[in-house]
């Protein structure tokens, strides 16, 4: 019983290899782990960044001479082949998690991998960057904060019920720093808003019928009945010219959302946005 607890309790020594952060390999090692909830005599190095046959080879022989299980995470193929060769000829105990599942696309789908080291960690930066800009547009929304307008990569304006404010949120979910600020005839504009570069400047506009219905349908959501400067035609005209001569003013790109999702009109500045 003893002999085959002292087994059962064998020091496991693992070499973490990767040409980035190692990061995945690390997630994989830690599940496989915790099927093993008694065991606690194991011993993790890692080795990242690592991009050249010598500094592998050392690894791999170090590892071979502490008798240590090999985990790879490479994308170099001349780098996985150094690998798999040392293995087959020493008998060292390794396990690529990378090249087998990739080589297994590349088949089934006929493409070429990048073969980029830390493609997972770009994505992530991505997804961050994405974090970020939705995070920022929620703070800027609205003209709350009218520094926010030089930070923005676009900042939309527009009169009530022209989607500003679902715009942005689009648009910062494909990462872009939005701000916006809705247009009142008596509101003063903030000075901000001269200061910045027209290119990024989007002014919204429709026609005033059209957005005369979508006020009225917004009343009726919140229960309101009954005539209102809000819905009220001439008013509409009145807000729509005054927005109609900033733009011109500002040299603002305008866009006409009448009778568009957000996705069409979030693709026209999303193709305007590529020129600058």
């Amino acid at each position: 019983m003893n002999k085959l607890r002292e087994r059962h309790y064998r020091q496991v020594r693992l070499f973490v290899v990767s040409d980035s952060i190692g990061e995945t390999a690390q997630r994989v090692i830690n599940a496989v782990l915790a099927q093993f909830p008694d065991l606690n005599n194991y011993e993790i190095k890692k080795f990242p960044f690592v991009d050249s046959k010598e500094v592998l080879t050392n690894i791999l022989s170090d590892a071979l001479q502490e008798k240590a299980v090999v985990v790879t995470t490479l994308v170099n193929e001349e780098l996985n082949e150094l690998c798999a060769d040392f293995a087959r000829r020493t008998g060292l105990e390794y396990v690529d998690y990378m090249s087998p599942l990739v080589k297994i696309v590349s088949e089934r789908t006929q493409m070429t991998p990048s073969y980029q080291s830390g493609s997972l960690y770009l994505m992530d930066e991505d997804y961050f960057n994405r974090v970020e800009a939705i995070e920022f547009s929620v703070r800027y929304d609205d003209g709350k904060d009218p520094k926010g307008f030089a930070k923005s990569d676009l900042v939309i304006l527009g009169i009530s019920r022209t989607s500003k404010t679902p715009l942005s949120m689009y648009l910062a979910n494909r990462s872009f720093k939005v701000s916006n600020l809705p247009l009142i005839p008596e509101v003063p504009v903030p000075k901000e808003v001269f200061q910045i570069d027209s290119r990024r400047i989007i002014g919204l506009t429709a026609d005033p019928e059209y957005i005369r219905k979508v006020r009225q349908s917004r009343l009726v959501s919140l229960g309101l009945t009954g005539s209102s400067s809000y819905v009220s035609l001439e008013r509409i005209k009145e807000e729509l010219k005054y927005s109609q001569n900033l733009y011109q003013q500002l040299g603002a790109t305008i866009i006409n959302v009448e009778n568009k999702s957000i996705e069409e009109s979030a693709q026209l500045i999303e193709e305007h946005a590529k020129s600058f």
